[in-house]
């Protein structure tokens, strides 16, 4: 930096003695000894120079090493950092899995718990409902509720299993507790439960006992008084809470039957007054039936097929005597057609063996349309119980709601008149078709005889006249009333 200057001076200096026209030795001297001079000066500068910059490079040197060092601590730290990062991103996964495991697992838990809660009631008497009903409804209500937080749904449900393992330890010595039952008149009754095994007990505030019947839909069950030494002896034990109790080795059913009453005479009287009508139906339905079957078996047995092989024979020879003589005295009604045609053959042939086979298949059709009648009448008048009786059960709807066994009585004759109606129409229709078919088959064969008949008979055989003396214009002892 100094040197610069003195240069630019010399030079101006060797321009000035230029400008004066020295010789050129002189001036060339005169150069050479002020650059040599300025040169040893610059070097003198120079040499001054790189001292200082030798002073000067230790410390920054130094600095440097420091900055250098620091740098490699600063890095080792960045790499702890990192790979702390590093880490706690893999352990926040794994927290995170670990959080999702234990929520998956307390949903399936809630899950188990609200299905066990809904179930609950389906497992336990109606009556129960009465004393765990406000925390069975706790934990039904706790998944909808999206107030609740997670802990608070979990707590009623769990708050809930433990009044129902509870109960379960208490079922083992028997359990008491308040509540409210129908009697048979539909009246709501304090009183007291008592759950012994499979029977459950109840005493009213006024001392009456009797067994517990469920309503379904309905946690006030029926109340079914006992009698007699029953009664007494119950009563108390559900009082005090110990006593004795008869021995029932059908766990509760042979109690049950007792007071239920489940016969047949009691199923026909709750079904109402439509009953009777088609108590009548089906009375008159039994006994055609039977009055059939009793003629179709007469009938089978006086079936004489040799008898009509032979009248028939006789006709094919053209021996028509021969075949009335064979005839007359016949009981199968299949000759008896052939031996009405055959007196009457100096009429119309076929026209009497039309009237013969109409009087025969009037025979076997007697009572048919009856039991037609009854199995079309039986479901109209099961119909008619149902509507009744479903009007009865509406009409008390809107009256008292405290009588359910009332509105039951009116469902339960609806549904005995229904039943009633299509058994009656299931069973006659059997023997309806039965007896139509046995029917179709007796044409059947009639049909068949008479076109034999009016084949050998339309053969060109010269038929003997009647005798002088006429038969009686009947047929089978039935005077018959005009003539075909």
């Amino acid at each position: 930096m100094r040197t610069i200057p003195s240069l630019v001076v010399a030079s101006m200096i060797s321009v000035c003695v230029l400008g004066q026209d020295p010789s050129p030795t002189a001036t060339v001297s005169r150069l050479s000894g002020s650059a040599e001079a300025q040169l040893n000066k610059s070097i003198s500068e120079l040499n001054a120079l790189r001292d200082l910059i030798a002073k000067e490079t230790i410390p920054l040197a130094k600095e440097l090493t420091d900055l250098e060092a620091k740098v490699v601590n600063l890095r080792k730290d960045g790499d702890r950092v990192t790979r702390a990062v590093d880490s706690g991103n893999l352990e926040q996964a794994a927290i995170k899995a670990e959080m999702k495991a234990r929520q998956d697992e307390l949903s399936y838990v809630g899950n188990l718990l609200d299905e066990y809660a809904r179930t609950f009631e389906t497992k336990v008497a109606g009556c129960e409902l009465q004393a765990i009903g406000v925390s069975l409804d706790a934990a039904k209500m706790a998944v909808e509720n999206n107030t609740l937080s997670a802990q608070d749904k979990f707590d009623r449900q769990t708050s809930f299993t433990a009044v129902s393992i509870k109960r379960v330890a208490d079922l083992i010595g028997g359990m008491k507790f308040p509540g409210r039952g129908v009697d048979q008149q539909g009246n709501v009754i304090e009183g007291q439960f008592a759950i012994l095994g499979p029977v459950t007990l109840f005493r009213s505030n006024e001392g009456n006992a009797g067994v517990v019947l469920t309503q379904s839909g309905s946690d006030k069950p029926l109340i079914r008084p006992l009698e007699g030494e029953l009664q007494a002896g119950l009563a108390p034990m559900i009082q005090n809470g110990d006593g004795l109790l008869p021995l029932d080795p059908s766990r509760g059913g042979a109690l049950k039957e007792l007071i239920q009453e489940t016969n047949l005479t009691h199923i026909f009287i709750q079904g109402g007054p439509i009953m009777w009508p088609m108590l009548l139906a089906s009375i008159i339905a039994f006994a055609i039936v039977i009055e059939r079957l009793i003629f179709l078996a007469l009938e089978g047995l006086r079936r004489n097929e040799k008898g009509r092989e032979r009248v028939l024979d006789a006709l094919d020879k053209g021996d028509v005597p021969a075949a009335t003589t064979l005839s007359s005295s016949s009981k199968d009604y299949v000759i008896r057609v052939i031996h009405y045609a055959l007196t009457r053959r100096d009429q119309s042939i076929s026209h009497a063996l039309q009237y013969g086979q109409a009087q025969e298949i009037k025979r076997f059709q007697r009572g048919t349309a009856t039991l037609d009648t009854v199995i079309t009448l039986a479901p109209l008048l099961g119909l008619l119980g149902t509507v009744t009786g479903m009007m009865g059960s509406f009409s008390l709807i809107g009256g008292d709601l405290g009588a359910p066994g009332a509105i039951t009585g009116g469902i339960a004759e609806a549904l005995i008149a229904t039943a009633f109606g299509l058994g009656i129409a299931i069973i006659s229709l059997i023997p309806y078709n039965y007896l139509n078919s046995k029917c179709d088959n007796a044409r059947h064969e009639i049909e068949s005889a008479s076109k034999q008949v009016e084949l050998f008979l339309g053969t060109g055989h010269v038929l003997a006249p009647l005798p002088a003396a006429q038969p009686p214009n009947t047929y089978n002892g039935t005077p018959v009333v005009a003539s075909v």
